[in-house]
Order: structure tokens, then C-alpha cells, then sequence
């Protein structure tokens, strides 16, 4: 997931996007994902989601997948939305709940169905009721399986336990995808995740274990997941506590200026920048030719 960076009037800088991008694509990522919740996608007006996907879509130039999360707060914005990621290059696309409290799961599900039903690329949803509160429970997701064909996937932040659950009751028919910042990484894989989508600080650890992991080296897998695992830890406190410090991280290790916390932000004490300073220079420096 593409980190948001700020300058002090809360605009959007465009250097630390694209250097991030390169230097994904340069590490060897097998997808690229924007807008999400780790893009801080809540502080973002419908011009900045715009902008970011722009910038996103024409650094990468349609090298790896770009999947690109909908977060708008009705069925008619989601769908035009959907419509406007398409034709800046978006290969498949993640609906995030309404924040509406007090919806029972058949509103929801017809909340989706009716996005879904009128959107021509593969679509799963964001389901993380501990960060979003709303969401949809397994059964819920097998009704939208025998709903649409062209919902193919599920975009969730749980446990090991719980994505082996979530697995085994989808029975395949979808993808599972994981967040957490990369949390459990190897045992989410075990559990029959088809992959992650983590903050944009540690993509390079991550493609290494994964790789490994698909490849059936499971030491290798151990060994390079052991490396960042630490920063990992510190970052999964919230999503905000991720984004604030994460972010940093990033800009640290590909050599580029964070710019400033959006507003509202968790703000960053004295300990916490020395300790991802660590973390950083713990970890390799990031490439930012993709060649």
C-alpha cells in the first residue's frame, strides 16, 4: 500500500510517491495498491484520491497490478469511482464499507451487490470491522461469492487463525488478502492467504519472504521475515500509529523527505523517531531505480 506524503499546508508531495513506487517495482513487488487506509485515504479529498491514483498509475505504466481501494460513502459515488480507477490503469478494485453504524449485514451486502453489479473489473472489499466498524461476516462474504463472479477477492486484517477460518469457509472460491502491516506474515501464508497488502516501508523483506515461503525454503522465508520483525511489532499499534511512523521509516530508507503530519495525526515523540530510526538503519537502503 502507497504511503500519502504531506507538506506543511497538507497538500500532496509527488517525489516520495514516485521514488516509493520505483523503488517497489525495483524490489521485485508483485502488485501495487493505493488508497487504502495505510494512504490515509480519510484525509484525502476526491481531487487528492484522484491525484494520488494519477501519479501512482503513471509511475508504474502498467508494469505490476495496481489495485485501488473505493472508499467513497455511497452506492453511486463508489460506482463512479470505480469507473474513474478503471481508466487511470486500476486492474482490480477493493470497496470499503460505509461508516454507518447500525446496518444489519443484508443492507451491507446489498450496499455491495449494487457497486459490484455495474463495476466490469474483479472486486473484493475491505473487511476490517476493528478498524473501519462495519463489515461483513464469512457468510456474508460466500453470499456475495454466489452473487457476482466478478467478486474474487477480500482484503482483511485478522489473525493467522482467523484468515485459516475465513479460508476454509469460502472454500477457495476467493482471494485472501492480508493486512496488519505484515503481521503473522508466514503463518497467514500457511493458513492459505493468497498473499498480503502491508504499509509501504518494508516491501522488500517482504517480497524476499514470500517468495521464499512460495518457493518451499522456508528457512530463507524465517530468516528474512526475523529481520524486520521488530519494526513490524513497533508499527502495529493502530493504523494512524502505522501510517506516522511507517511513512518515516520509508522516507529513511529510500533516502527522500517525509514532509509533515497531516492533521489530525498521532504525533511523534522523541523515542519513537529514534527507535524507527533503528529500525531503519537495521535494514537495507531501498533502490529507487526499477530500471
Amino acid at each position: 500500500m502507497i504511503y500519502a506524503f504531506f507538506d506543511e499546508r497538507g497538500d500532496l508531495l509527488r517525489a516520495p510517491v514516485v521514488a516509493a513506487v520505483e523503488a517497489m517495482i525495483a524490489h521485485g513487488v508483485h502488485g501495487l495498491a493505493v488508497l487504502g487506509l495505510a494512504s490515509e485515504v480519510n484525509k484525502l479529498t476526491p481531487a487528492n484520491r484522484l491525484r494520488l491514483l494519477e501519479w501512482v498509475s503513471e509511475t508504474n505504466r502498467g508494469r505490476v497490478p495496481l489495485s485501488v481501494t473505493v472508499a467513497e460513502n455511497s452506492v453511486t459515488g463508489q460506482i463512479e469511482f470505480a469507473k474513474l480507477a478503471k481508466a487511470r490503469g486500476a486492474n482490480w478494485l477493493v470497496l470499503q464499507p460505509p461508516p454507518v453504524g447500525n446496518v444489519d449485514e443484508a443492507q451491507l451486502l446489498d450496499f455491495f451487490s449494487a457497486v459490484i453489479e455495474r463495476v466490469d473489473l474483479p472486486v473484493g472489499i475491505q473487511n476490517a470491522p476493528q478498524y473501519l466498524n462495519i463489515g461483513l461476516s464469512n457468510a456474508g462474504l460466500r453470499e456475495l461469492v454466489c452473487r457476482h463472479a466478478n467478486f474474487q477477492l477480500a482484503k482483511v486484517e485478522s489473525s493467522s487463525v482467523g484468515v485459516a477460518r475465513l479460508v476454509e469457509e469460502v472454500e477457495g472460491q476467493i482471494d485472501i488478502f492480508n493486512g496488519r502491516g505484515g503481521y503473522e506474515l508466514l503463518d497467514v501464508l500457511r493458513a492459505g492467504a493468497a498473499g498480503i497488502i502491508p504499509g509501504g516501508e518494508s516491501f522488500d523483506m517482504f517480497v524476499t519472504a514470500y517468495d521464499a515461503m512460495r518457493a518451499g525454503d522456508e528457512a530463507a522465508a524465517e530468516a528474512a521475515y526475523r529481520d524486520v520483525l521488530p519494526l513490524i511489532v513497533f508499527l502495529e499499534e493502530s493504523i494512524d500509529h502505522l501510517v506516522t511512523y511507517g511513512k518515516r521509516v520509508a522516507a529513511l530508507r529510500l533516502g527522500v523527505d517525509a514532509g509533515a503530519a497531516p492533521l489530525p495525526s498521532t504525533v511523534c515523540t522523541p523515542f519513537g523517531l529514534a527507535a524507527i530510526g533503528r529500525f531503519a538503519r537495521a535494514l537495507p537502503a531501498l533502490s529507487k531505480r526499477s530500471g
